[in-house]
């Protein structure tokens, strides 16, 4: 049986996944304005919602067990990845790396057989993402997110373009990271654990996942041709940025390589915080010498993105009563959409961990695990941990300033089903 604390925790999940879905109401009591505006503002921000969430569990811990239990228990929370998401938004997302990505896309944009419009839009949608199984998921969706900002979302309205993009990046990111055993986190939460290595994942995992994403990215953009062709790229130093671009000189080659290197070095240092949050620091001092060659840092963006990752893991770290239990009693195929739709309602790291628990699991049901946790990533903005970094920098220009959770889900249903046919196929 649960314990008191476990059936809390659940319930106030539960309504945090609530809440996320009623953003939208909240953003329209802040716009009313009033005395109040400020707390719906609050409650509007999805960024926020796991962790207020999460820090009414803490002080519920405090009052019932105490507040040594309470410390007791955060103490023992891995926020690795929070914090790596956080700090490779903020060097992701700098000038230099946006300037390096943007020339790699157009060069492979003006390689392929389609009019320019379409070939770069393909491009941002398919090899970026597919881009995350090296430069890792967070990093690929930062660097998309922000490309189809400046390149094509601040128009404002075409609320159904930008929908259908957000479901379609959000599903490729999560399936994007799958050729490699350590750039997804569903995938590097269990690789250690079946024995998993990056030839594995390619021969089992990285084929699947490319057709998919190219088939997904393909069919948007046949389905938003028209929109695309009509209107000129290129705003504030977007993909192609002629009209309305960035007027400043390029960034000379050697920034751009010390932003390199500084990517690489925390890639690489992923799994080890102390590191990678010193690489930060000497990234800021770098930045700020050289202010010139660059936009403002997305510190508040990141750390806002962490806070939400952090209440998850805070939050997700007492749901194993239920969770491990359910997976474990279902069969392989069952298991598969069980995990898919599972995912739209928790982060999919923290499934395939509770699933890799789960003893004497055959390499069929492990599969099916995986697969499904990844084939759901981009149902929710919770379901993957890239998600809530997207939805950040993406936010703003869509409609009344907030992403619908409904429209997000319904958008990502589409490109969800042809990952799941493409996990599907026998091989």
């Amino acid at each position: 049986m649960p314990q008191t604390l476990e059936v809390i925790a659940t319930v106030l999940f539960a309504v945090a996944v609530l809440h996320t879905f009623s953003v939208p109401f909240f953003a329209r009591l802040a716009h009313r304005g009033g005395p109040h505006a400020g707390f719906w503002h609050l409650f509007s921000e999805v960024e926020a919602v796991f962790g207020v969430w999460a820090f009414a569990l803490i002080v519920t811990m405090a009052a019932l067990a105490g507040p040594s239990s309470a410390i007791e228990y955060m103490d023992t929370r891995n926020f690795t990845e929070p914090l790596f998401v956080f700090v490779i938004m903020v060097v992701a997302a700098s000038r230099p790396i946006l300037e390096l990505v943007g020339l790699a896309v157009r060069v492979v944009a003006r390689a392929l057989p389609l009019p320019r419009e379409l070939a770069t839009f393909f491009v941002v949608m398919a090899l970026v993402p597919l881009g995350g199984s090296f430069i890792t998921e967070p990093a690929a969706m930062t660097l998309a997110a922000i490309l189809l900002r400046d390149a094509y979302f601040r128009t404002s309205g075409r609320a159904g373009f930008k929908y259908l993009t957000l479901g379609v990046l959000f599903v490729n990111v999560s399936i994007g990271g799958v050729l490699t055993s350590y750039a997804a986190p569903p995938v590097l939460m269990v690789a250690t654990t079946f024995g998993w290595d990056s030839t594995f994942m390619l021969q089992h995992f990285g084929w699947r996942a490319a057709v998919a994403v190219c088939l997904n990215a393909g069919l948007l953009t046949f389905i938003c041709r028209k929109a695309l062709m009509e209107r000129s790229v290129g705003t504030g130093g977007g993909v192609d940025g002629p009209e309305g671009a960035d007027k400043r000189p390029p960034v000379p080659a050697v920034v751009v390589l010390v932003h390199l290197a500084f990517l690489i070095a925390v890639v690489l240092t992923a799994h080890h915080p102390a590191i990678f949050l010193g690489l930060l620091m000497m990234f800021i001092g770098f930045a700020e010498a050289y202010k010139r060659h660059q936009n403002r840092l997305m510190i508040k963006e990141g750390l806002m993105v962490g806070f939400f990752l952090a209440g998850l893991v805070v939050l997700g770290g007492l749901q194993k009563w239920w969770l491990q239990d359910l997976l474990g009693g279902l069969e392989p195929f069952v298991l598969f959409w069980g995990a898919t739709a599972l995912t739209a309602i928790t982060d999919n790291a923290a499934l395939t961990y509770l699933g890799s628990l789960v003893e004497g699991t055959s390499e069929a049901w492990r599969y099916m695990l995986v697969a499904g946790a990844v084939t759901g990533g981009g149902l929710t903005v919770i379901a993957n941990a890239p998600n809530p970094a997207g939805f950040a920098i993406l936010k703003n220009h869509f409609p009344g300033g907030s992403i619908s959770s409904g429209r997000l889900f319904l958008s990502a249903l589409g490109p969800t089903l042809v990952a799941a046919v493409m996990f599907l196929l026998p091989v």
